[in-house]
């Protein structure tokens, strides 16, 4: 008997890995991925890691099933095609990893921190799995999971284009601001989950437990969803396929003729041609804008959701108040822009110009985002030289790369924002003198 216990526990020593053993692993499956001689992919199926650091390494195609990975930290990490069927995740840190096309079938994610996770054609459908115990019995893993604990996971930010979610529990959990586009949602336990401006276009979550379910804000433009099941109150600024406000076909002549004489406006310092007026227009849709001169355009709370302005002129226009959220704006020139109070979650601003616009005469315009959301954004090597970002919200933007020489971040929320160590330092210097 004694024998059989020692043969037990040995058992159960070898499926528990310390971070050493974990390394040496991640190593040769690394390796593997890699191409590179002794490579060997890792079969981590039922073992133990709670708590355990995967951080920043590739773990793609590698195999997890069953495998008990709470608190263990993903962040930064590539987990792409692997398997994680039925792998408990609670309070597992899965931040900005790429778990594209992953199979998440039965996963439990309660609690799990997955902002800004890159989540692409991954399964997240109810899986079970059954194994064996010391005895030989079949037992359900992790059986001591209630409904509640399969849930409440945190992908806020993550993106989730084509997820496969069908028959998830999902109680509880928080999908705001997430890209959920053509996502598979069908008769899923959504219950107390927020969907607050969540890109759900095209997605569809049919037959789902709607009970208390939060979609202010959110994109459900073609989704297929039962709304008399969600209180109006909970709906508040959504937005579906009827237009907020007037559209393309209330301009006084196509968009393509209007830009053409905006552009003869700017080029005639306002002798001739006409100024760009959308102010409270609702343009989703609109195509063509990327690369033309926009300069000094009117756009106050005008919707430019998902809209590409990439490489365009926008300097010294009025954006105040706009809905530009998903909004493409990379090596576009917005010098002097004003956002401010303006909704800029999940934009692309890489690349972008954004320093003061040189009026002549010893006359500067700021870029000002006072009060703007810019939370999930990009703006990752832009020129963000005395950019004036008071009161904006911040939270779990990409800074990396970029000048924010002299920007103003009095009062800005930057809780999760991604600097580099020369930024940190940057920002330490200026929140040290404004506090002083």
């Amino acid at each position: 008997m004694e024998d059989e216990k020692d043969k037990k526990k040995d058992k159960d020593a070898v499926r528990r890995l310390t971070q050493a053993e974990l390394e040496s692993v991640i190593k040769k499956h690394e390796d593997f991925i890699s191409g590179r001689k002794g490579g060997m992919r890792a079969q981590l199926a039922h073992c133990m890691l709670e708590g355990l650091s995967f951080v920043g390494r590739d773990m793609s195609d590698a195999d997890f099933t069953g495998a008990s990975l709470a608190g263990a930290d993903f962040s930064d990490s590539k987990l792409e095609r692997a398997i994680l069927f039925c792998v408990d995740l609670r309070g597992a840190n899965l931040s900005g990893a790429s778990l594209k096309n992953a199979d998440l079938r039965g996963a439990s994610l309660r609690g799990a921190n997955m902002v800004g996770a890159n989540m692409v054609g991954i399964d997240l459908r109810d899986g079970s799995l059954s194994n064996t115990d010391g005895s030989g019995e079949l037992k359900e893993a992790h059986k001591e999971l209630s409904v509640v604990d399969k849930g409440g996971a945190n992908l806020s930010g993550a993106k989730l284009n084509n997820a496969k979610m069908s028959g998830a529990v999902a109680v509880g959990s928080n999908f705001s601001d997430a890209t959920m586009k053509g996502a598979k949602i069908r008769k899923a336990s959504l219950k107390d989950a927020d969907f607050s401006g969540t890109n759900l276009e095209n997605a569809d979550l049919s037959d789902c437990d709607l009970e208390n379910v939060t979609l202010r804000g959110a994109n459900l433009v073609g989704t297929s969803i039962n709304l008399s099941e969600v209180s109006k109150q909970n709906l508040e600024g959504a937005m579906t396929s009827a237009p907020v406000g007037k559209t393309l076909k209330d301009l006084p002549a196509p968009l393509e003729q209007l830009l053409v004489l905006h552009k003869v406006w700017i080029d005639s310092n306002g002798k001739n041609g006409k100024q760009l007026d959308i102010s409270d227009m609702d343009l989703r849709g609109s195509r063509g804008i990327a690369g033309q001169c926009l300069t000094l355009v009117k756009a106050r709370r005008a919707i430019l959701y998902d809209l590409d302005f990439s490489r365009a002129e926008l300097q010294g226009c009025d954006l105040r108040e706009a809905d530009l959220r998903c909004i493409n704006l990379s090596s576009a020139d917005v010098r002097g822009t004003d956002f401010r109070k303006a909704q800029v979650k999940n934009a692309n601003m890489q690349g972008a110009y954004l320093q003061p616009l040189i009026l002549g005469n010893g006359r500067v315009m700021a870029t000002n985002f006072t009060g703007a959301s810019l939370r999930y954004s990009n703006l990752s090597k832009a020129n963000l030289r005395q950019v004036i970002f008071r009161e904006a919200d911040l939270c779990d933007s990409d800074f990396r790369g970029a000048d924010i020489t002299d920007a103003d971040f009095t009062d800005a929320n930057i809780d999760g924002a991604h600097f580099d160590p020369e930024q940190e330092e940057l920002l330490k210097k200026f929140l040290d003198k404004s506090s002083s």
